[in-house]
């Protein structure tokens, strides 16, 4: 809808721009101005000022710059049309008449609407009815409260294929109604008009209005697809909504970051969990009008998809539909979770504060366009080499910003030229998606490890889930020092509990862990890669089993540690002949034959 610009003129004159900013922003009066810290990026010093007798903020810092109209925008996220109504609101001021054309077109809108919210109250109602039992007990198997239910708005569509169209018949509601808002398929033969769901579990999709426009359904049972989403209509565009984003939006707005997952129930889960600052893609790939939806209200959103092949794929689909678009402060980061895990299970797992600490360790763009042109790719022969800096030439030339194309041609220059010295120097480099990650050496997809750091996590994974085995080898185990500061200090924390609390169960040591600060060195301890290699320390397997390995573990460490003693008790008796240092060597070595060592 265009405005008038003398509407709009009125508008700016009636609502001043310190009135729009000062919730957001502790505003102080300086002469004609006022000053405050920049709410679009972090400063110390106050750079950001309010006109209000020229009707424009601007910061020094960031240059963010406009209107009253334009703040709201960037603040809130809200498109064009969205602000000038909240401002009309505020103001008082009425919104121009439209032409005959335009009314019965916002007229025949509204009534869709009305359609959409009396399908979505009546899925709604048959989730609380006997049909609608099964669904009911998969939402609550996932762990979906029923407030949590009630606030997304969660439904059925029962196995009957025509109920929906009967019961709007009742309300006057015409198939071809149902049809524009993507509720009814027509029927290609001479049959009747068929519900597009049935048989699914609802999940409602709501606009930048929070107004319901389409719907989401997941089977119930066997079948193929097993998601599917309303069909394109003149207001459902899949590719320019996010599920959440009105309640995301305004969670952002507070933390200044948004977090973008893949499916409903992921968002479900870490909303209600108290992460509320998250929102998903529909089915699809993420978009470019997402993407840009996505800055509105975060300078870098973050990405966690799936651990698995097919969510490293979407994160690659992704950096390379952002890199065009791409401006100076405005980017993607993203979120590596440990291999097989998704967001929902984290957060059952792990709590909330498990996911925040994966989240801490994003890392940026620059590093997935890396990882796509390096991941399981050898680079032995020259031509290869060349291949791959034509590839990164190629998805630099991409970047339409100067400045940001010339600092990622720096950044993969700088890679490369690392990258290829170690091999040059036959270093024993990692997997490229796990050495440019900032995760820690627990990294989410098994980053390249030292057969030391693998035995040691094998060992401290069977010590948490067969905790009852400690208590006979606490003197021995305390011995130990491992090479990883982080599993030693984790080490000494199991030792401790496990003393002071005997009757102490793996899930309560987990739990106890995670409250002591060792959320991260647990995710990589606990991770099906290393039970592969040791299916004897995993959760459930045989006693006997982790008992025989762990008295092997520590044997062999007090060997390694008795073979230290000799060398130096060796040197000691080189350096001074003398009883006491010849007694001390004989220990040693009648200690070192009763472990077994040579």
């Amino acid at each position: 809808m265009a405005f008038p610009n003398q509407f709009l003129d009125e508008l700016r004159a009636r609502v001043r721009v310190s009135e729009i900013v000062s919730p957001k922003v502790r505003l102080v009066q300086r002469g004609q101005e006022f000053t405050g810290l920049c709410p679009f990026h972090n400063e110390k010093t106050p750079s950001f000022t309010v006109n209000d007798i020229k009707g424009f903020f601007h910061c020094f810092g960031c240059g963010a710059h406009g209107d009253v109209i334009s703040f709201l925008m960037q603040s809130d996220g809200l498109g064009f049309l969205e602000s000038v109504e909240k401002l009309a609101e505020i103001s008082g001021l009425p919104i121009p008449e439209t032409s005959i054309h335009e009314k019965k077109a916002m007229k025949e809108h509204a009534d869709l609407q009305q359609v959409i919210e009396k399908s979505c109250a009546w899925y709604q109602m048959q989730l609380s009815q006997p049909t609608g039992k099964e669904a009911m007990d998969y939402l609550l198997k996932r762990g979906f409260s029923e407030d949590t239910i009630k606030k997304f708005r969660l439904g059925f569509a029962p196995s009957g294929r025509g109920l929906l169209r009967q019961v709007m018949e009742q309300h006057n509601i015409s198939n071809e109604q149902l049809i524009s808002c993507g509720l009814l398929k027509r029927s290609e033969g001479s049959g009747a008009d068929r519900d597009y769901f049935f048989n699914r579990v609802i999940f409602p999709i709501a606009d930048r209005r929070n107004k319901v426009v389409g719907f989401g359904g997941r089977l119930i049972g066997d079948g193929q697809p097993k998601y599917l989403n309303s069909p394109e209509t003149s207001f459902f565009q899949k590719g320019k909504v996010l599920y959440n984003w009105p309640q995301a939006r305004k969670a952002a707005a507070e933390n200044g970051s948004v977090i973008v997952v893949e499916g409903y129930t992921d968002v479900i889960s870490l909303s209600q969990a108290g992460i509320l600052n998250v929102v998903a893609p529909l089915g699809t790939a993420l978009t470019e009008e997402q993407i840009l939806l996505l800055w509105r209200i975060a300078d870098e959103p973050l990405l966690c998809f799936d651990g698995d092949n097919a969510g490293l794929r979407a994160s690659f689909r992704a950096a390379e539909r952002a890199l065009p678009m791409l401006k100076p402060g405005k980017s993607l980061k993203f979120i590596n979770l440990p291999e097989g895990e998704d967001p929902d299970s984290i957060i059952h797992k792990r709590t909330a504060q498990g996911l925040r600490l994966i989240m801490d360790k994003a890392s940026p763009l620059v590093d997935m366009i890396w990882a796509l042109e390096t991941n399981n790719k050898h680079f032995s022969t020259p031509e290869r080499r060349a291949e791959l800096e034509s590839k990164f030439n190629y998805h630099v030339n991409r970047i339409n910003d100067r400045s940001v194309q010339y600092h990622y041609r720096q950044s993969l220059r700088t890679k490369i030229k690392s990258f290829f010295q170690d091999k040059i120097n036959n270093r024993k480099y990692e997997n490229s998606f796990d050495r440019v990650s900032t995760s820690s050496q627990f990294g989410p997809r098994g980053d390249i490890l030292s057969l030391k750091e693998r035995q040691e996590m094998v060992l401290l994974s069977i010590l948490i889930n067969h905790n009852d085995l400690v208590h006979g080898l606490v003197e021995e185990l305390a011995e130990i020092s491992l090479s990883n500061k982080d599993l030693d200090n984790m080490l000494r924390e199991i030792l401790n509990v496990t003393v002071d609390s005997p009757d102490l169960d793996s899930e309560a040591l987990q739990s106890h862990l995670v409250t002591n600060g060792f959320e991260s060195q647990l995710l990589g301890v606990l991770n099906k890669k290393i039970y592969r290699q040791a299916l004897f320390a995993a959760p459930g397997s045989s006693k006997d089993l982790a008992a025989s390995a762990l008295e092997e573990i520590v044997l062999s460490y007090r060997f390694k540690r008795l073979r230290v003693d000799r060398d130096v008790a060796k040197e000691e008796l080189a350096d001074e002949m003398n009883e006491e240092n010849s007694n001390k060597l004989l220990e040693i070595l009648r200690e070192q034959s009763g472990s077994g060592g040579i």
